[in-house]
């Protein structure tokens, strides 16, 4: 446990940095929070965060060494993960378009729109999330750099997901906020539409990279 503590700050460190760099998860948060505010942007960072801690836990017990190894199932998490994405991606160039007509911002939804829309956004970010095979590759290569052999790895990993998982929806929920701020000027009606296929283009993007590219 000694050994956890020394390294403690060198792994918060690192997931400070994990947490700024670019990527699905914090396109998702960033048009999210765009569109709907920090508290619409709530549910993604919940889902990404999830995903993150499962993906943890899967570490520890083993099973991410597995995918990692396997090309069947690293081709098969990939090629589902690519087309989270792209879907995520045309749905977003989908709303662009559809939405080329109005001339006022839209509608607050309903309460009961609402929930959907929180359930749909956080299934979205935790789709995204598992259905991302980097992010098992990343998972067994970090977190033994921190964890003992000698100990109880399960349990260690366990903890120090947690951290990473808590200071990161931390760092999240700030980005949120300070892109919500805007959340007026993105929601104008010509604003939007150009965010939407900018984020769709991202997303897109992102996808076929996901797709083509090797380990």
């Amino acid at each position: 446990m000694g050994s956890v503590l020394v390294s403690l700050p060198a792994f918060l460190g690192a997931v400070l940095l994990i947490s700024a760099s670019p990527g699905p998860a914090m396109a998702l948060i960033v048009r999210r929070s765009a569109l709907r505010g920090l508290r619409g942007a709530v549910p993604t960072v919940l889902g990404v965060e999830l995903g993150v801690y499962v993906w943890a836990l899967f570490a520890g017990a083993g099973f991410a060494a597995l995918v990692a190894a396997s090309r069947l199932a690293y081709l098969v998490i990939r090629v589902i993960g690519a087309a989270v994405l792209l879907y995520l991606g045309l749905r977003a160039w989908r709303g662009a378009w559809r939405s080329r007509g109005d001339t006022e911002p839209g509608e607050e939804p309903g309460v009961v729109a609402w929930r959907r829309s929180w359930a749909g956004a956080f299934a979205e970010a935790v789709a995204v999330q598992l259905a991302n095979p980097k992010l098992a590759v990343f998972m067994i290569a970090f977190y033994p750099q921190f964890v003992p052999a000698s100990g109880p790895v399960f349990a260690t990993t366990a903890l120090l997901g947690l951290l990473q998982v808590t200071l990161e929806t931390a760092v999240y929920l700030g980005l949120a906020a300070g892109v919500a701020r805007a959340g007026a000027w993105f929601r104008r009606p010509r604003i939007r539409r150009r965010f939407e296929a900018l984020s769709g283009a991202v997303l897109v993007g992102l996808g076929v990279r996901l797709a083509v590219e090797s380990r």
